[in-house]
């Protein structure tokens, strides 16, 4: 099993990591975006995206958001999706993403990754409580649909 961070010619890796996000997810009527748009993703340097493959196949991945910061000249990371194929979970997989993300923020001088998850996905809540150094803080995430 392989970690790859996305480079901009990726596009069919993040396509099939979509498309892992829709099934995993449980998205309905879900558009997938069109290649145009995934591949101005993959050149944003404030976007970054691991896959997991495994024989050929996107088995896992995840995606954050680098964010400048006004406090600090250290940015931050925003772990904004995290899924592993249902076929491959409890292997070990989504820990190593984390890692890969992790390993990427120390080496460009991150302050922080986070990430939230939802009080009520125990899975997702134990899953983060596992990774060592994790910092769990009781917060209230409020979204203005537009």
């Amino acid at each position: 099993m392989e970690i790859k961070l996305l480079e901009t010619h990726d596009v069919p890796l993040f396509t099939a990591l979509i498309y892992l996000f829709e099934k995993e997810f449980e998205m309905r009527d879900f558009q997938i975006p069109n290649q145009e748009h995934l591949s101005k993703l993959l050149q944003n340097e404030d976007f970054k995206v691991f896959v997991a493959i495994e024989d050929g196949q996107v088995v896992g991945g995840i995606t954050l958001y680098v964010l400048a910061q006004y406090y600090s000249i250290r940015p931050q990371a925003y772990i904004y999706d995290l899924a592993v194929a249902s076929t491959s979970q409890r292997k070990g997989i989504g820990t190593k993403l984390v890692e890969a993300v992790l390993a990427f923020g120390k080496n460009h001088n991150f302050e922080e990754v986070y990430v939230q998850a939802d009080r009520v996905d125990d899975h997702a809540v134990a899953f983060y409580n596992s990774i060592p150094g994790a910092l769990e803080e009781d917060v209230i995430h409020f979204s203005y649909r537009l």
